[in-house]
């Protein structure tokens, strides 16, 4: 089963969690800090360690959290968990981060979603948040026995997948594959454009294409489809209009919906399936299955940036800020020294 890739064991991750509430039904960590990544983060020494965790009972879960770790929060603490609990669920994507937070001698941030709202978001992607973060390889620190938050995670993979493919030709590499796969979540999100490094994607996939596959490689051999070339690393999809609708009606339902409002001109008012139908059997499928993915991105992370202003506090957002500009420049200046090198007295 290809969530059983996600697992990692690690006593320094179990250290970390033993300062929080242990009423998680899943916690997991995520970044540069867990998997090597190319580019600026390369060499980041200490980088920042990313967590999730997802709870049951958020109200419950912040009301002990800010007991044992009332420090963490902004001034928003002192209008008590269920106001915190309130901001977590109704504004942004469903999640409450406390960044730059000194934990067991590690520096880290940790955000708090609701369990309903995550299963919502794997299978819907009504956001493409946590669900887009887990679409990439993380190391999974808790997970309870959930059948049905079990099944989510596994069909946000799939999902994943056929997106993916989509959005690509009826023959192409592993590698092709989890670049498209990987920037899912960053499609439309303006911080692409201010705070991360532009080939952020890249550097995510091309040291860890081993932890893809590992992710991935049992949907890929099951998926009727498609030819899965393993040990070529070769994989060919079917692009059939029949093909295409197939994948189409598979796709989560935010994202059909707004590939139907994409498509469905004003005042047709025209049933989904019909829209897809019509999108499958069109040669810029891919292209508008890309375009409903950025329009589900882009104000989802500008509703979770803006957000974060309030719930981490003024000073904690300058200061994150700054180290995302940070690595952005350093992207930034590699790639300009890298074409200077390929090509001395090109303008860069």
């Amino acid at each position: 089963m290809a969530l059983q890739a996600l697992h990692s064991s690690g006593v320094g991750l179990r250290r970390i969690l033993a300062h929080f509430p242990e009423d998680l039904s899943l916690a997991f960590a995520y970044g540069s800090a867990v998997y090597r990544q190319a580019g600026p983060s390369a060499h980041q020494e200490n980088p920042m360690l990313d967590l999730v965790f997802t709870v049951d009972d958020p109200v419950a879960w912040h009301a002990m959290n800010l007991k044992k770790n009332w420090s963490h929060y902004s001034l928003l603490k002192l209008l008590g968990p269920r106001i915190i609990s309130s901001v977590q669920n109704n504004y942004g994507a469903g999640v409450y981060f406390n960044p730059l937070i000194m934990c067991d001698g590690k520096l880290i941030k940790y955000g708090v979603i609701s369990t309903g709202t995550l299963i919502e978001d794997l299978l819907n992607w009504n956001n493409l948040y946590i669900a887009g973060r887990l679409q990439k390889p993380v190391k999974i620190v808790s997970m309870n026995e959930s059948t049905v938050l079990r099944a989510a995670l596994d069909k946000n993979l799939k999902s994943a997948v056929t997106t993916a493919c989509l959005m690509l030709p009826e023959s192409f590499s592993e590698e092709d594959l989890f670049i498209e796969i990987a920037g899912l979540s960053y499609s439309g999100d303006f911080r692409m454009v201010i705070g991360e490094e532009k080939a952020k994607v890249l550097n995510i996939v091309k040291p860890n294409v081993v932890h893809f596959r590992e992710l991935y490689e049992s949907i890929l051999q099951k998926d009727p489809q498609m030819v899965y070339k393993m040990h070529q690393g070769q994989l060919e999809i079917d692009k059939s209009p029949e093909g295409q609708f197939t994948q189409l009606m598979t796709l989560p339902r935010t994202l059909q919906q707004h590939i139907n409002h994409i498509m469905d001109p004003p005042g047709r008012n025209r049933d989904v399936e019909e829209t897809l139908l019509q999108v499958a059997q069109d040669p810029d499928c891919g292209d508008v299955v890309r375009l409903a993915v950025s329009s589900i991105v882009r104000p989802s992370s500008i509703r979770q940036s803006t957000k974060g202003l309030f719930t981490a506090g003024v000073k904690k957002s300058v200061i994150y800020s700054s180290r995302k500009l940070n690595k952005m420049w350093k992207g930034l200046a590699q790639e300009w020294r890298r074409r200077w090198m390929c090509c001395p007295g090109q303008p860069l």
